[in-house]
């Protein structure tokens, strides 16, 4: 028989063509198949120990996932730098709970418009302010601190009772207090919003507190809304408290109405959270509301 080429590019030479001098044909044929399996099992064992990527035939991850994986890590990061840098805008109430606002359901009114409010604010997500609310109320013992300042969200309210006088001078005073005490409201904060509700005369000294508060560099620039609840409010003195012949001060006489004007004051302090600059004072026009009519 002619010579023939093995699989390995080797010149194969028949036995009976060297003589019989080389190794049979078939033990030739064996050592090369068996070198051949042993390339094999020594790129196996290459492949396992240096792992299925590294075999030029695998294509490697696309880039492109690995991207999209960074850039949600970036992302995750900015929202949380966002919401860390949020500056806080303050909303504080002064609440009339004399013993007068247990008449006609008002002071179940006033709780629950309160409570609305407050959960709104919460509901409220604005990358360059957080309102934070504080409740103070003035009714039996004084003024005092109902509900401290806190962020809408973390807050749950709790409902005050209404007996005693009203102490509205007293009001004023802790209203300054907490204003100009940065531990309370820091340099960063937005320019407060301050919401008075009473429905009648002040029965303590209340023109030198209303002075205080007006005099105040913090207090004074504060944004500034005024209920008056039924026919005995004095609406000539509440407007003292708004120090701006421009302002209303408004009034009501249902259930309905005090919720009306809280869901006005909500309009009011959102609007400037969504606004390019917070600290601008933002009054919603209150007949903008379905059931204005207060």
């Amino acid at each position: 028989m002619a010579a023939g080429v093995g699989t390995d590019g080797l010149q194969l030479v028949r036995p009976e063509q060297d003589g019989g001098q080389s190794m049979g044909w078939a033990k030739y044929l064996e050592d090369i198949a068996s070198r051949h399996n042993g390339t094999s099992l020594v790129q196996r064992q290459l492949q396992k120990e240096i792992g299925r990527d590294a075999l030029p035939n695998r294509p490697k991850a696309p880039a492109k996932s690995r991207l999209n994986k960074q850039g949600e890590q970036n992302m995750s990061k900015l929202k949380d730098f966002t919401v860390a840098t949020a500056r806080p805008l303050p909303v504080i109430v002064l609440a009339d709970v004399s013993g007068s606002m247990s008449a006609n359901g008002k002071i179940d009114a006033l709780n629950d418009a309160i409570q609305w409010m407050i959960e709104s604010f919460a509901a409220e997500e604005h990358s360059r302010a957080e309102i934070h609310v504080a409740v103070i109320a003035f009714g039996k013992g004084g003024a005092r601190l109902h509900q401290p300042l806190l962020p809408a969200a973390q807050i749950k309210w709790e409902r005050v009772g209404a007996a005693g006088n009203t102490p509205m001078g007293a009001a004023f005073d802790l209203v300054v207090k907490m204003v100009e005490e940065h531990a309370q409201i820091p340099s960063r904060a937005y320019r407060p919003t301050v919401v008075l509700v009473s429905d009648g005369q002040p029965t303590d000294e209340w023109r030198e507190p209303l002075q205080r508060l007006l005099a105040s560099e913090r207090a004074s620039k504060a944004s500034r809304f005024v209920l008056g609840i039924g026919d005995d409010a004095d609406p000539a003195m509440l407007a003292e408290f708004l120090a701006d012949p421009s302002a209303r001060v408004y009034s009501a006489h249902e259930a309905r109405q005090i919720k009306n004007f809280f869901r006005w004051v909500t309009m009011s302090v959102t609007q400037r959270t969504r606004s390019v600059n917070p600290n601008s004072v933002v009054v919603v026009d209150p007949t903008a509301l379905d059931d204005y009519d207060f």
